[in-house]
């Protein structure tokens, strides 16, 4: 079992460092606010740390779970981030869904600092932290991973390295892009379902079964009938979410015109002060008449 630190306890990274701690890791916790570090160490086997910098201080692993790229920074290159202290030899793992460009910005530094790092976003939901099943998609040396995937088997359900350093981040902005598009297209037929009078459960119980099933429809389709908008990811961690790949495929030269529209379909819900209702409500915007 391994020395391993865990920054960063939301909704995805709490459940997330309580798997560590349950596969018998030993396990030290950081959380900005402090509760949520106590709350945890109530709740799993494991300690808490003052700073980043305390909580990684000899681990073989870091971990980091946070909410962008500023925040990133912070708890790795701050003043008391993580880089400050990590041993010679160990390995950062980043969680955050952030850009391509800050993961290859702190694999340089970790490099400089003697250290290697692997930007593995993460895709399943509070759902799939909470259960242990996650999907994870990882940047970085081959080696590196090597060492680092027996660990991830706690809360993953599947993990693959897929380039270099960069290259989790980027496949996890595929990911968003297809749930766009996927959780648009969902509103529009549970919106039709409606309109033309059809029984919802009934429908998506038969086509969640052929080409037209997915796990958006699976999930969400009888919570979205219901117009229940309190599970799972939040439009505005969506949005952002959205705008780093909107913004890398302005340099690569893709071209997103559906998930463009639909970043712009989840501003107007953020501007009704909807932004902390799940991404399955662009049902509402539609029953609004937008």
């Amino acid at each position: 079992m391994a020395k391993v630190a865990f920054v960063g306890l939301g909704v995805m990274g709490f459940p997330m460092a309580g798997h560590l701690s349950r596969a018998g890791h030993d396990v030290c916790v950081y959380n900005r606010t402090r509760s949520k570090a106590e709350h945890w160490c109530e709740t799993y086997v494991g300690r808490s740390a003052a700073t980043p910098a305390e909580a990684a201080a000899g681990a073989e692993f870091v971990f980091t779970c946070v909410g962008n790229d500023d925040d990133l920074r912070e708890v790795t290159t701050g003043d008391e981030g993580v880089l400050r202290s990590m041993a010679s030899g160990s390995v950062l793992i980043d969680h955050t869904t952030a850009s391509a460009e800050v993961a290859r910005e702190l694999g340089r530094l970790a490099s400089a600092n003697g250290c290697a790092f692997l930007d593995a976003p993460v895709s399943g939901g509070q759902a799939g932290a909470e259960n242990g099943v996650l999907s994870i998609m990882v940047g970085g040396d081959d080696a590196d991973y090597a060492r680092v995937a027996p660990v991830l088997d706690a809360y993953a359900k599947s993990h693959r390295l897929l380039g270099e350093v960069g290259s989790g981040q980027l496949a996890k902005m595929v990911n968003q892009i297809c749930i766009a598009g996927l959780v648009q297209g969902l509103a529009e037929a549970v919106h039709f379902v409606k309109r033309a009078g059809l029984e919802g459960e009934a429908v998506f119980d038969v086509i969640q079964h052929g080409a037209a099933g997915s796990w958006q429809m699976i999930n969400r389709h009888q919570t979205m009938l219901d117009g229940r908008y309190d599970f799972g990811f939040a439009v505005d961690w969506m949005r952002k979410d959205l705008r780093i790949a909107l913004e890398e495929a302005r340099r690569n030269g893709a071209r997103l015109p559906v998930t463009a529209l639909v970043d712009q379909f989840y501003a107007d819900l953020q501007a009704e002060g909807d932004g902390r209702l799940d991404t399955s409500s662009l049902l509402k915007r539609l029953e609004k008449g937008g």
